[in-house]
């Protein structure tokens, strides 16, 4: 798959699984598994073992946490109207002037607001 238009700290739509309708922050983006963990999407619960820590308190039992959910399930999330909705993502390309030099940046675009993100 292609670099994931979707990055860290983006706010997010779920558009389908079992949390559909849900939104949340990007808490991070795992390329090599084209997933993003999305903050209260996806819960589970882990049981992790009982251990002790330096000062001895006791750690471990069942965890609730955020699980990986595909990127093809999440869209950007806008404010339009008063209402967040999902869109999609465009690249739009423009000239800076840095030191006396011109060079091409590469902005992330809303397809339905038309503005940058």
């Amino acid at each position: 798959m292609s670099k994931p238009r979707i990055k860290k700290g983006d706010r997010v739509l779920v558009i389908a699984g079992k949390d559909k309708g849900a939104t949340g922050r990007v808490l991070e983006v795992l390329t090599d598994r084209d997933k993003v963990v999305v903050e209260g999407v996806n819960r589970i619960k882990k049981h992790t073992k009982v251990g002790q820590t330096a000062r001895g308190a006791k750690t471990g039992g069942i965890v609730t946490t955020e699980a990986g959910i595909h990127i093809s399930n999440v869209m950007l999330a806008v404010e339009k109207d008063g209402k967040r909705v999902g869109t999609r993502v465009g690249i739009r390309e423009e000239q800076v002037e840095r030191g006396g030099r011109t060079k091409t940046s590469r902005v992330r675009v809303a397809k339905r607001t038309g503005e940058d993100i």
